[in-house]
């Protein structure tokens, strides 16, 4: 077991499909660590194939934390995250065991690298259904445009799609006089613990094939049975978990509003989408060491990514050995 010196902790970050869980897994064998889960949909039960969850074989023995322990109708928030995470951070530190952060949730990632307040009100359930059913009815435009008259500031921070924020926005901006906090202007890193951000990436054409590659896989293991299973068990379809890229597609499908080569079409093109924010995001984090992935093959592109892995382990055991020498 190596004894870790105020270890500094990985962050791997990267777009979907790009290889984040298996250098995560890598650096876990090298350094003997631990996975903690920084994505937003992989937290919920049940949902296991459209939200790429690792199984038991991928995990390759690596204990993962903060994935599969949510029901799909509880609301789980980025305050929950960070509570539970920082928790993890310093049970695992306890135990000289290294904590490694893996996820493409960028609010997730920052809400560790930087001293985040997300306190907040309690939910009024009253507007909060009200608005959900402006949502349901009349679509997110609709919305967009009474938080515009709310908080013209605030709207600009969001995208007119993105309905659960516009939501949330709402909310604050009805019931409290400072509206939605701006976490992008002085943001203050977090000083009680060290932590050290590698990013994945490939050229747009890439990565763009490996998406394709894992919505197929995807849906040759079964994810139409998986949002059919959901929709069994009683899980309403407009549950912000079933909006998630793959689940809201096939929903649609079964619905009968288009086809099933459609419903694979708009799944991999969204997913292509949110990989374009993903990316956006991550290039505004200041302090990432990028490594470029030149591979389209899976099994080339895990040879690049355990070299990878053997660069990031050499550094961070450099760090250790430059902390015990102060």
């Amino acid at each position: 077991m190596p004894s870790f010196y105020n270890p500094v902790i990985p962050i791997i970050v990267g777009p979907t499909a790009i290889g984040k869980t298996y250098l995560g897994i890598q650096l876990a064998l090298k350094m003997e660590g631990e996975i903690i889960s920084a994505d937003s949909m992989q937290v919920y039960k049940y949902m296991n194939i459209g939200t790429a969850k690792p199984d038991l074989n991928e995990k390759n023995g690596i204990t993962h934390h903060l994935i599969d322990f949510v029901s799909p109708e509880d609301r789980f928030t980025v305050a929950d995250f960070q509570e539970m995470a920082l928790k993890k951070i310093e049970d695992l530190l306890a135990q000289n065991t290294l904590p490694i952060i893996v996820g493409g949730t960028g609010l997730y990632i920052h809400s560790l690298l930087y001293d985040m307040d997300f306190t907040e009100q309690e939910i009024d359930v009253d507007l909060r259904s009200q608005l959900e059913k402006i949502y349901q009815n009349e679509g997110s435009h609709v919305l967009f445009q009474k938080l515009k008259k709310l908080d013209p500031e605030v709207a600009l921070r969001i995208h007119p799609n993105n309905w659960k924020r516009i939501i949330r926005a709402i909310e604050v901006c009805s019931n409290t006089k400072e509206g939605i906090k701006d976490f992008s202007k002085d943001l203050k890193l977090r000083k009680n613990f060290s932590f050290k951000v590698y990013g994945l990436y490939q050229d747009r054409d890439l990565l763009y094939e490996s998406i394709n590659h894992r919505v197929d896989n995807m849906i040759q293991q079964g994810l139409e049975k998986e949002v059919e299973f959901l929709l069994n068990s009683g899980f309403n379809p407009n549950l912000p978990a079933m909006k998630g890229v793959g689940y809201k597609e096939l929903i649609s499908y079964l619905n009968g509003e288009y086809g099933y080569e459609r419903a694979v079409e708009l799944i991999k093109r969204n997913t292509r989408r949110f990989a374009k924010r993903q990316m956006t995001w991550f290039k505004r984090t200041p302090n990432v060491t990028w490594f470029q992935l030149h591979k389209s093959d899976p099994e080339e592109k895990k040879a690049e990514i355990v070299k990878i892995s053997r660069h990031i382990t050499n550094e961070l055991e450099g760090m250790v050995d430059n902390e015990k020498q102060c």
